[in-house]
């Protein structure tokens, strides 16, 4: 009984290898649907690889492309406006010219240099952690790479989200010529918050704070001049 039960057993061993044999031949050559060369322009939503032997290589989008549909989306000319509307008035002021040097902190993509340059004003310079060229340049605001007072006027409407609040205003302070304004926008905010603001411009004196609506959101601009040198 034992031996029947072997020569069973090495029957069946031998018709696995066989059929486990003839699937790998089948594999080795079948050509995959996938790697089939296309004779027909596919359509948009096809036009991505399928698989890792769809190797053909496709064009890639120039920066430029990529900024002038970022550029044109409803979100983005809606922000750029609100910001507008907030430097003319500080052109309207007179705190502002087309002839300032602006330094903008913590730029995100750009909102506020393209509102700048769009009212007239073309020296400026955006900054942030990530840099979304041509408009913003990388660079930590906390640690800024210019020489003391360059800028005419300093602006950000992110010292709130800052992670160290007090560097931030010190750099910000810094770069500004004697003479020169910071503006900042913040979340709403009265007086007594207002005053703990100021305090962090050292060498700055208050101006005026006056609430306004930028983004769709409410806030409160202040404007500070700095007064001495570092």
């Amino acid at each position: 009984m034992d031996r029947h039960i072997q020569i069973l057993l090495n029957r069946l061993s031998c018709a696995s290898i066989t059929i486990a044999t003839f699937t790998i031949v089948l594999l080795l050559l079948h050509t995959p649907d996938t790697c089939v060369p296309r004779h027909t322009e596919p359509k948009p939503h096809q036009r991505f690889p399928t698989s890792s032997c769809d190797f053909s290589h496709r064009s890639l989008t120039s920066l430029d492309k990529k900024n002038q549909r970022l550029w044109s989306t409803k979100a983005w000319l809606k922000t750029v406006h609100s910001f507008t509307a907030l430097f003319l008035d500080l052109q309207s002021l007179t705190h502002l010219t087309n002839h300032s040097k602006v330094l903008c902190i913590s730029a995100g993509a750009g909102h506020e240099v393209m509102a700048l340059h769009q009212i007239g004003v073309r020296d400026v310079t955006g900054v942030e952690l990530l840099d979304s060229p041509p408009l913003v340049s990388r660079a930590d605001p906390h640690n800024l790479p210019f020489f003391d007072d360059v800028f005419d006027l300093g602006f950000s409407a992110h010292l709130d989200q800052a992670l160290f609040p007090t560097r931030f205003a010190l750099e910000m302070e810094r770069s500004v010529r004697v003479g020169g304004v910071s503006v900042l926008a913040v979340e709403e905010c009265g007086d007594v918050e207002v005053r703990e603001i100021a305090k962090l411009f050292r060498k700055s004196r208050f101006v005026s704070a006056k609430n306004v609506t930028l983004i769709g959101l409410k806030m409160t601009r202040l404007i500070l001049r700095k007064y001495m040198l570092m």
